[in-house]
């Protein structure tokens, strides 16, 4: 058999951890897992490990000597949106210098690059987007992953691949940050009330159905941008409310409420959303419905979810 080496960056978080399991059952993926950590986080999946600071350009180029990987997965980034709107020095040495580093290891070993982006790239004017549609971020964030879309693609011809999710929910082990759907049945959950936002819409990620296209665009050795999020169009708040009601937690705690009422140091789009017509036909991709990706949530969770 012929293996597939692929190195997986920024592994100990959502999505890398979801690779690391996803990749692990497959017997023709070799897969070496790396992160800032000393130790993996992660407890799913069969794979090495090494601790890899992306930034380090020199250590970048040691490990690519030492695995000569088929292909790299780069889930490394910074995603705070406000942080990186306020640290823009540390968010572009992640987001876009490291992936600079990459591609150019990918082009020197032959080795193909899958990099994760953002529906940040888009203004929010005129969501939902399709692959084509003209990026214009309006936060450093969506800048920096813009800028590292442009980088990726110097891995050489057909050598790149550029994947969009948007709004990831999921769970792992010891993640170094939560996210909506984690902070909704956390704060619900304790009888808390939780303000959140109307004017945003987004059509929400599952971690392990994005795991899954991304599978996808490894296997079938797929170029270009690909849209890989969930197909339903909902404003946060009612994603929340989804939430509530397949946890059956209390929806009169959730406020509805607007942009206005948060004073954050980033803009953040109104409208963005995913298009994934695209991902659907060339891929197979087929991400669960909303209340059954929530359910399946619940069960990794331990949580009674409703069945209605």
């Amino acid at each position: 058999m012929l293996y597939t080496r692929v190195l997986i960056t920024g592994a100990n978080g959502l999505v890398g951890q979801e690779l690391v399991a996803l990749l692990s059952r497959f017997p023709e993926y070799d897969v070496l897992a790396t992160g800032r950590d000393a130790a993996p986080r992660f407890v799913e999946g069969s794979c090495g490990y090494v601790p890899l600071d992306v930034t380090d350009a020199a250590a970048v180029r040691r490990l690519f000597q030492d695995f000569t990987p088929t292909a790299v997965i780069n889930c490394a980034a910074m995603t705070q949106v406000d942080r990186c709107e306020e640290e823009r020095a540390a968010c572009w040495r992640v987001n876009v210098e490291a992936v600079e580093t990459l591609a150019s290891c990918c082009r020197t070993f032959g080795s193909r690059l899958i990099q994760i982006s953002t529906d940040f790239v888009f203004n929010g004017q005129a969501g939902p987007y399709r692959e084509q549609d003209r990026p214009d971020p309006v936060n450093f964030y969506g800048r920096s992953k813009l800028a590292a879309e442009n980088a990726a693609r110097d891995a050489g011809p057909d050598r790149w691949t550029i994947v969009r999710p948007v709004l990831v929910y999921g769970t792992g082990h010891r993640l170094s940050r939560s996210n909506i759907a984690l902070w909704v049945i956390d704060q619900l959950g304790k009888g808390r009330p939780i303000h959140v936002v109307t004017d945003q819409w987004r059509t929400p990620t599952y971690a392990p159905d994005l795991a899954q296209g991304i599978e996808r665009v490894l296997r079938y050795r797929k170029h270009g941008i690909y849209h890989l999020s969930g197909r339903e169009m909902l404003s946060v708040y009612d994603f929340a409310r989804r939430i509530a009601e397949v946890f059956d937690l209390n929806p009169a705690l959730i406020h509805p409420t607007d942009r206005s009422r948060f004073r954050e140091p980033a803009e953040r789009p109104p409208t963005t959303g995913l298009i994934i017509l695209k991902a659907e036909t060339e891929l197979g991709y087929k991400p669960r419905p909303l209340s059954e990706a929530l359910r399946h949530l619940g069960a990794r969770l331990g949580l009674p979810v409703s069945t209605s």
